[in-house]
């Protein structure tokens, strides 16, 4: 059975990993083109596709995936099964390419969280569990018939990044048991079950990012947890804006209004919100690196004390 892998970042590499190491023939490596990043804008090339070049794997980088030459070089791979791991949206025309269909594994319990940032909303939800899904890619995102499920839980104080580290390697499983029946042709294939109560994974933007302080503690902890290590959620201070990383919480009665710190000015600051205090354990002031907040508050002149977050 030939394959064409599809993949770009980090949380892929294992999925196409697996299915090298068992001895599938992968054909084809579809990834995002190179990029400049970091400073001095140097290119750099995506996880997968240094993957798939210490593999010696046939690579192609297509910026537009209608393009008549691209369609070409994929059609020419003769591929059975394509297999998509977190890579993007694809037409019709490339889906429907090989006689098998094309697969896609998903950071959630499908349909719960389809979307873009499936593990982020789950984590800032406060969602105890969550878990991957295979399914077969058709014309709307996330809706087509799931082959497996694998669920993992999530734990109290867990961040996105440690669940995506996780998920990765549970996902790669999948995909291998995935691939498996259907080389063998004994997969399930059922359609995706709607109850109304299903909770959406869309776009992390800016504004999503921004803590609000009127929240109930937990929620807030929840927030912040799940926007770690990428994108952070931010407050401001003094209209600038201030990276809130790594946190725990404290619930507790108090009069302060929501957003203002309290801190001794070496150890600990933390932040009033609903039903508590936020205390903060590493952040990351403008124009500075990120740091443990007892290294911030050594290097801060002024007094964080009663100054307000909004």
């Amino acid at each position: 059975m030939k394959i064409v892998f599809m993949g770009t970042p980090e949380f892929a590499v294992p999925s196409l990993d697996i299915l090298v190491s068992s001895g599938f023939d992968i054909v084809g490596v579809i990834t995002a083109t190179d990029k400049p990043a970091g400073r001095g804008n140097k290119i750099k090339m995506s996880a997968v596709k240094q993957y798939a070049l210490e593999k010696g794997l046939p690579i192609l980088q297509p910026k537009n995936l209608k393009s008549p030459v691209f369609l070409e070089e994929l059609a020419a791979l003769k591929a059975d099964l394509q297999v998509v791991v977190a890579f993007r949206m694809l037409p019709a025309v490339v889906f429907d390419m090989p006689p098998l269909g094309t697969i896609n594994l998903h950071g959630s319990l499908l349909p719960n969280y389809r979307g873009a940032a499936p593990i982020n909303w789950a984590v800032m939800n406060g969602e105890t569990e969550t878990g991957v899904t295979t399914f077969f890619i058709q014309q709307q995102i996330d809706t087509g018939k799931i082959i497996f499920q694998e669920d993992m839980p999530i734990g109290p104080k867990e961040t996105a990044g440690e669940v995506h580290d996780r998920m990765m390697i549970l996902g790669a499983g999948t995909v291998l048991k995935t691939v498996k029946s259907i080389e063998s042709g004994t997969y399930p294939s059922v359609a995706q079950q709607l109850t109304g109560d299903e909770k959406p994974a869309h776009k992390i933007h800016k504004s999503t990012c921004l803590i609000d302080w009127s929240k109930e503690v937990q929620s807030i902890f929840n927030h912040v947890r799940g926007l770690y290590p990428y994108p952070t959620a931010h407050s401001l201070l003094d209209g600038e804006t201030f990276k809130i990383l790594e946190t725990d919480y404290s619930e507790e009665a108090h009069e302060l209004a929501f957003g203002t710190m309290v801190s001794d000015g070496k150890t600990y600051l933390k932040v009033a919100a609903k039903g508590g205090f936020l205390h903060l354990l590493k952040a990351q002031l403008p124009g500075r690196r990120r740091m443990p907040i007892a290294d911030l508050l050594r290097g801060y002149k002024g007094d964080f004390n009663g100054m307000v977050l909004s």
